[in-house]
């Protein structure tokens, strides 16, 4: 006593579903347009699924998908990913502390590093982070990862200006090459 399968949608002909898979980038989609096509064609389901690398039940849940929504079901769907940690608000005064740059009195630093915010944010806001999660949440409040130049508090601008215009005298001469013309 063999039950009946999911009826198909057939608005799309199996020659048409196997064309769109040839050209599907994506591997998943593809299989799935191939095992609608093979089971329009009238092979068994399970059938169907084996020759498109897949088990029955993933075919059954395509056939499910490409009756409710067409093409597009079939195609695979983005995760969305756990909720981030920080809420918006801390996120924008976590932007603004790294732009803003850590106190140097107070922190010794002259720069943020990935392991100091996370010092930082645990500080402030009791959560936990570890560098690696730490450097996907900095390019997500829209900043590039840099590393600052050190530079010490009682730095001389006017000698480092002087020094970029070249206010220091050589002590080398260029040396004049000879070529083969003149020589």
């Amino acid at each position: 006593m063999g039950a009946r399968g999911l009826p198909i949608r057939d608005e799309v002909p199996a020659c048409e579903l196997r064309r769109l898979a040839r050209r599907e980038p994506d591997r998943a989609a593809a299989a799935r347009l191939f095992a609608i096509a093979n089971a329009l064609e009238g092979m068994t389901r399970a059938e169907a699924a084996r020759l498109a690398g897949m088990e029955r039940q993933a075919l059954r849940d395509a056939v499910v998908r490409h009756d409710a929504e067409g093409l597009a079901g079939l195609h695979s769907r983005r995760h969305p990913g756990p909720a981030p940690r920080l809420d918006k608000a801390g996120r924008t005064a976590l932007r603004q502390l790294v732009l803003g740059g850590p106190d140097v009195e107070a922190t010794g630093l002259s720069a943020w590093t990935l392991p100091d915010l996370c010092l930082e944010v645990e500080r402030r806001w009791g959560l936990r982070y570890h560098a690696g999660p730490m450097s996907k949440v900095v390019p997500g409040l829209g900043l590039s990862r840099q590393k600052a130049r050190p530079a010490h508090p009682k730095m001389d601008l006017e000698a480092q200006a002087a020094f970029a215009k070249g206010g220091f005298p050589t002590r080398w001469r260029p040396s004049v090459r000879r070529t083969l013309a003149s020589a």
